[in-house]
């Protein structure tokens, strides 16, 4: 990504991807420098839409204890979930 505008977008959605709580962090940032280059505008915005939500429901959902409601955003947590780390 070598368009400073990209560039600036990218540093803005790496800040909302910290959350506070480093499981949190590691799970989107991973899908951030993994998926976000080569992600359609579409999926950009399903995971705008993620970040949008409150951390403690975003945890009950990387965790399994709940399925979001909105297919397309249950649809990302779970394809984030199977990412591996590293």
């Amino acid at each position: 990504m070598n368009d400073p505008a990209g560039q600036a977008e990218l540093r803005r959605v790496r800040w909302r991807c910290r959350r506070g709580m480093r499981e949190l962090d590691q799970l989107l940032e991973r899908w951030l420098d993994r998926e976000w280059p080569t992600a359609s505008e579409a999926e950009r915005g399903v995971f705008l839409r993620l970040l949008d939500c409150e951390d403690d429901r975003l945890w009950r959902w990387f965790m399994g204890y709940e399925a979001a409601d909105d297919a397309e955003l249950d649809a990302l947590v779970q394809r984030i979930r199977q990412l591996p780390p590293g």
